[in-house]
């Protein structure tokens, strides 16, 4: 039998998640394109995919990772744009600040997410809902009509987030405790967060293959599905409970891009790789972090009968550094390693890996870190100023116009620091 939420246990999160958020930033700054199917690219290429998608282009089946010729024949009328992200940032900046004229923003989860605490008299049901009605039509008023957003209502944010996303666009959900766990039972697994395809599999062997079925699970059961205590963790945030976010430490810094049609050469993929890579160490000093290794991919495709993609991934160890050029050099060494082919690279990527705190790195007799500091110090305050395009290191010459600003999942960029 599921186990039900404790009786009594109030509202106390709202939940506020933006629909189809770069599509929709579009067509608030771009009136022709409202009521339009938009399809959001991470460049104009006919051989990458949409990274977002407007509702009327969802309404085609056009969705986040769907192919540009996929999307075409899906929706003959759709308007491909390649993304803007520093409008983004800027606009999720604008958002937050409207949501925090309604009520405090307890935690920004995302480019398009954030939680509220709900307090006092705000978790009754109908004070919520009001609550839930001042921030849409504050957000409509000072930003705009067309940046819509769906809200959940619920005892923890866990469940607030899953509430946000039953009734979509525009919608207000809430999950109060008499509704739980049944309002949660027509729902897949991997609508549940935290379920993603590897642990549905997981979930699968262990014999759970519905969601009432997991909110039937003990906390041993989750635990064992898990393999860790995370599944306790799970088990918890079903029934209410408001879990704490564990501290992460960042494991990497990183930076991908995918290769427009002009630049599809190796030349030009070096170029981007050192655009990259620089741009990742700029990130790497704002963090006050050291890394001790370099890792560079790079994917390649050969048309044969058909188009065939291969990735050639290689790590370069070097001592904690932050310092441009020393990566640099990592990546020089990793460079001559690459595969000689006619295969066109399409897409490349670096990362930063083996992290730890700039404070404890240990001096190296023989390097003059003094000296590399100040080069830096120096050349990001310059890049701030002016713009990262100012001051450079020559590799990345040929790539100044590719590699634009990216927001990943979960990353907000910094425009002072990762801005172009």
């Amino acid at each position: 039998m599921a186990q039900s939420i404790p009786p009594g246990l109030p509202l106390r999160a709202l939940y506020v998640d933006f629909n189809s958020y770069f599509a929709s930033v579009e067509q608030q700054l771009r009136p022709a394109l409202r009521g339009r199917p938009v399809g959001i690219l991470p460049v104009l290429a006919e051989t990458t995919c949409c990274i977002a998608a407007s509702y009327e282009a969802k309404a085609f089946g056009v969705k986040t990772g769907t192919p540009v010729y996929e999307a075409r024949r899906r929706c003959p009328g759709i308007v491909l744009l390649e993304a803007r992200p520093p409008l983004y940032v800027e606009m999720h900046h604008r958002l937050v600040a409207t949501v925090e004229s309604c009520t405090p923003v307890g935690q920004v989860l995302s480019i398009d997410e954030m939680s509220c605490p709900l307090m006092g008299s705000e978790r009754q049901r109908d004070k919520a809902l009001a609550l839930a009605a001042r921030i849409k039509a504050t957000i409509a008023t000072r930003v705009g009509q067309h940046l819509r957003c769906s809200i959940g209502i619920a005892p923890n944010t866990f469940l607030a987030k899953i509430a946000s996303n039953m009734q979509k666009p525009d919608g207000c959900t809430v999950l109060e405790a008499a509704d739980l766990p049944q309002a949660l039972h027509r729902l897949e697994l991997r609508d549940i967060h935290g379920v993603g395809r590897a642990m549905e599999s997981r979930l699968w062997r262990h014999g759970i293959q519905t969601v009432e079925q997991l909110c039937a699970a003990n906390a041993a059961q989750l635990r064992a599905a898990w393999g860790s205590i995370e599944g306790e963790r799970m088990h918890a945030k079903l029934r209410g409970e408001e879990i704490a976010p564990t501290d992460s430490e960042r494991a990497s810094v990183s930076h991908s891009h995918v290769l427009p049609p002009e630049l599809r050469y190796e030349s030009s993929a070096y170029s981007v790789l050192h655009r990259l890579l620089q741009k990742a160490a700029t990130r790497l000093r704002s963090y006050a972090l050291v890394a001790g290794n370099v890792h560079v991919r790079v994917s390649f495709r050969q048309q044969g009968e058909s188009w065939q993609s291969w990735d050639w991934r290689v790590d370069q160890p070097v001592d904690p550094t932050a310092d441009t050029r020393t990566l640099l050099h990592a990546l020089d060494v990793l460079w001559r390693q690459r595969p000689r082919t006619r295969a066109e690279p399409f897409a490349v990527g670096v990362a930063l890996t083996r992290l730890a705190s700039a404070a404890q790195r240990s001096g190296d007799l023989f390097d003059d870190q003094e000296s590399a500091e100040r080069l830096n110090t120096t050349l990001d305050a310059i890049a701030r100023r002016y713009g990262r395009k100012s001051v450079y290191f020559g590799g990345a010459h040929e790539a100044l116009a590719a590699a634009p600003l990216r927001i990943a999942f979960q990353h907000i960029p910094d425009l002072e620091v990762e801005g172009d």
